[in-house]
């Protein structure tokens, strides 16, 4: 019997770069240009040299609006995330490359290729951050107001990812000669070509490209509906999460292993990385005092206000932003996407006044509320570097999380302190790498090598269920 001590486990580093945003501070001169290539390549060059395994890129398909006008009180731009991505790639060796994507607004054959191509050129580092859009106000951009039901939206998301897998698979590893002399550059079979049949599109496509070091692009999902946790169980191999506080990460995980399990996966098969804010110094009063000058940033009184007319549904023009929370009920109504989906019809009211209650019983005004009620609450660390690498190492000892997905309240500065003073505290203890596992995003993760997509008749999906609502 071995004496030898259990190794620790590591938790892992992702990036979050948000773009169009409310968290990052943009009013102050070491704020950089949300557009500008310099502002990327400094961000992820750091991440890289802090062993982060993925630099992780989100996407709006359309600029927030705030009471029917552009809000123009946030970070806005955002470059095209495989443009920007693939430039990234060339200046970089080893961390992820993950593209938020959405699977209404693209056709899952070009989606596919794009990806692949990213994937073959990067080595093997690319992933799709998987994302469903089913509301008229996102479609007007595309001439598909009413283009999806919200209750398919989760169906149509697994016609696509189902067909983009398939894709993906179509080569085989030794599918490429690899030999000058050969008579042909093909090896023994040619890839196989893909057909599917739904209702929005028919496709008969033969890809065009062979397999990268990893096989396929990673995948990532973000939903928390149960709708959402079961696609994540079935088709995700990592899951950025909400739950970023150890006692609902514990919660989550018991969650997620459950349905994969039920799914025919391996419990482990899906990773989970919340997202996470941390805000660092030498001392806990210091980060203290830095969290309170961030939030100040972040939220002033024009802020404060639009965030509580988000949900009240009108203005609030004329309201003492550092006096109570207003004593009129919020409008009850169907409303677009911008106010929020939690702030619909009836919940409207109930959420409304348990805000109230909520300012009320902790003394606070308008201001001081929205600062707290914005904030990131249990995915947020606030501390000394020792101190949150302590609260790191209880994560990595409950199993509870993979690892975290950080959003830098900074661009592009941000990821300064953690990767200059909090990762060498974590890689003393043992719970954090001190160098990347492997050349492509699948070993940094963790992850084992896919199952290849099992081929299915034109018109089915997977386990030949046939899509009548397809992508």
């Amino acid at each position: 019997m071995s004496n030898k001590p259990e190794a620790k486990k590591q938790l892992r580093l992702g990036v979050f770069s948000q773009g169009v945003n409310s968290s990052t501070v943009w009013k102050t001169p070491e704020a950089g240009s949300q557009t500008d290539f310099e502002s990327f390549r400094r961000l992820i060059q750091t991440a890289e040299r802090g062993i982060f395994s993925a630099f992780f890129l989100g996407e709006g398909l359309r600029l927030r609006e705030h009471l029917g006008q552009i809000h123009d009180l946030d970070v806005a731009g955002r470059p095209d995330a495989q443009t920007l991505l693939s430039a990234l790639a060339a200046i970089t060796r080893k961390i992820g490359l993950v593209a938020t994507q959405n699977t209404t607004y693209n056709d899952p054959a070009d989606l596919a290729h794009r990806l692949a191509s990213l994937d073959l050129l990067s080595g093997g580092r690319a992933a799709w951050n998987i994302v469903t859009t089913d509301n008229a106000w996102t479609g007007a951009n595309f001439r598909r107001g009413g283009y999806l039901e919200h209750a398919d939206r989760y169906t149509h998301a697994e016609a696509c990812v189902s067909t983009a897998k398939r894709i993906w698979d179509s080569w085989g590893t030794e599918d490429i000669s690899g030999n000058g002399e050969a008579t042909d550059w093909f090896a023994a079979a040619h890839p196989q070509s893909v057909k599917h049949t739904g209702k929005h599109y028919n496709i008969n496509y033969t890809s065009r490209l062979p397999r990268s070091n990893q096989k396929r692009p990673v995948l990532f999902q973000a939903g928390d509906s149960a709708e959402g946790r079961d696609f994540a169980a079935r088709q995700a191999d990592v899951i950025f999460s909400a739950h970023g506080a150890l006692d609902a990460a514990k919660v989550f995980r018991a969650d997620i292993t459950a349905r994969t399990l039920r799914a025919g996966r391996p419990a482990n098969a899906v990773k989970i990385m919340p997202g996470s804010e941390f805000i660092l110094a030498a001392t806990e009063s210091e980060a203290t005092e830095k969290q309170r000058w961030v939030r100040e940033q972040q939220i002033g009184p024009q802020q404060a206000l639009a965030y509580l007319e988000q949900f009240w549904g009108q203005s609030l023009a004329g309201i003492d932003p550092e006096g109570p929370l207003p004593e009129f009920d919020p409008a009850i109504s169907e409303s677009d996407v911008t106010r929020g989906s939690g702030f619909q019809g009836a919940k409207t009211l109930e959420l409304a006044r348990s805000w109230r209650a909520q300012a009320v019983e902790q003394g606070q005004n308008i201001l001081e509320f929205v600062r707290t009620k914005s904030g990131r609450g249990g995915g947020s660390f606030v501390g000394s570097y020792s101190g949150i690498a302590d609260k790191l190492e209880q994560y990595a000892e409950s199993g509870a999380v993979d690892g975290f997905n950080i959003t830098p309240w900074l661009v592009p500065s941000g990821l300064d302190d953690i990767v200059n003073h909090l990762v060498p505290e974590l890689q003393e203890r043992g719970i954090y790498p001190t160098h990347y596992a492997g050349d492509t995003l699948r070993e940094n993760l963790g992850l084992e090598d896919p199952q290849d997509a099992e081929p299915v008749d034109a018109g089915t999906g997977a386990n030949n269920t046939r899509f009548e609502v397809a992508v």
